[in-house]
């Protein structure tokens, strides 16, 4: 079903008016640019919404079958890849990260545990020397990176969000266990057996599909400021974590830059460049918290150790409050990022994507755009319209 007026294709089912509503006012001011929306409870689908333009400049529409950058989301997806593998005995929490990738012990990590990796307490949050794109989109070289470079500060002590080095230090641990990359093991373990399109690096018959990312007004003051604060002092850390000093553009995609780029979006990149529509998304969130499609990703059991509280309170390089909070790699409800409760666990996304599941609910949610602003509560405002329809 399309609606005309509005430009929104999808349904949403008796009980979720207020959701399409809240969803509606996402996209009103989108011109050149769109979104969609997807929500399972029970296993059922039960919101599936898409409006507005996946390419401005072809006039292409976001359609509920869009493929969009989901950046940090991924991070959610590999932490059910090290989740699983926890829950089937393979890898330990507990374990130093060297028990399995023995390379990784070099310049003082070798206390490091596969918590402190998961929980952004690994002191890798960015590069010591520039890295280059072909670095970023190698396997081989990002690890052998990561794995000689000295930490910024004491593994365990603290916490740094790892923006984009969390991706090889989970999806390593992965690759060490089962002997596959993380996208392969998401194909087989996830995306294959929910039918879902979803990727960690995009096959090359869906290039081209993906919608175009654009730097909303909002994001591209913050980055303004974030250069400007660098200037006059403040620490160049949290850029260099973007940016992995030169990879990436501070923004992370600009005109064929960054995650915008085919080559950067076949790569695997598990910490910011998975690609999935929303209904895929939102299905595998579905499919960790509760049986959907005859698939359950995680026991109840798991999910409450991997919801631990790991990382929270204020990071060792210095933001403004709220901060977030983690467990083992999932980010969970806090002032900085409101899910449905205490029981929801999942992962925002650069620019405005919001994926989670709670099991208390029953719920997998999924929201993404290719609007990427830095100011921004479309989905926030969509997740308390869907908390007040379930209440």
């Amino acid at each position: 079903m399309t609606d005309s007026l509005l430009s929104i294709e999808g349904f949403a089912a008796d009980g979720f008016g207020s959701v399409r509503e809240a969803f509606e006012r996402a996209i009103a001011t989108d011109t050149d640019t769109g979104a969609a929306l997807s929500i399972w409870r029970d296993g059922e689908l039960v919101v599936d919404l898409a409006g507005g333009r996946a390419d401005s400049g072809a006039g292409l529409p976001f359609g509920v079958n869009t493929p969009s950058v989901i950046f940090s989301c991924t991070k959610g997806l590999a932490s059910v890849l090290v989740a699983r593998l926890v829950q089937d005995g393979l890898l330990d929490y507990d374990a130093p990260v060297v028990d399995y990738w023995p390379e990784y012990g070099a310049a003082g990590k070798s206390n490091t545990r596969v918590a402190d990796a998961l929980s952004h307490r690994a002191g890798l949050s960015a590069p010591r020397q520039d890295w280059t794109t072909e670095d970023l989109i190698d396997w081989d070289r990002a690890t052998r990176l990561l794995a000689a470079q000295e930490p910024l500060f004491e593994p365990g002590s603290a916490w740094a969000y790892h923006a984009i080095t969390h991706g090889w230090l989970a999806g390593e641990l992965v690759r060490r266990v089962t002997g596959l990359l993380p996208g392969e093991y998401f194909e087989r373990l996830i995306s294959g057996p929910l039918a879902v399109d979803a990727w960690i690096g995009l096959p090359a018959a869906r290039r081209g599909q993906v919608a175009t990312m654009v730097v909303g007004e909002t994001l591209a003051t913050h980055v303004s400021s974030q250069q400007s604060d660098v200037r006059a002092g403040a620490s160049v850390w949290p850029v260099r974590a973007l940016t992995l000093g030169g990879a990436l553009p501070l923004a992370l995609v600009g005109p064929d830059e960054g995650f915008n780029r085919s080559d950067v979006q076949a790569a695997q990149i598990p910490g910011a460049g998975g690609i999935s529509t929303a209904h895929g998304l939102a299905k595998i969130w579905s499919a960790v918290v509760t049986e959907t499609d005859g698939v359950r990703l995680l026991s109840d059991e798991t999910l409450h150790r991997a919801s631990l509280v790991r990382s929270e309170g204020a990071p060792f390089f210095d933001s403004p409050a709220p901060w977030p909070r983690w467990g083992m790699g999932f980010q969970l409800d806090s002032e900085a990022r409101r899910y449905l409760g205490e029981s929801s666990l999942g992962h925002d996304g650069a620019g405005g994507q919001v994926a989670f599941g709670d099991p208390n609910e029953r719920i997998g949610f999924a929201f993404v755009t290719n609007r990427m602003e830095a100011v921004d509560s479309r989905g926030t405002d969509i997740v308390a319209a869907l908390k007040e329809a379930i209440s």
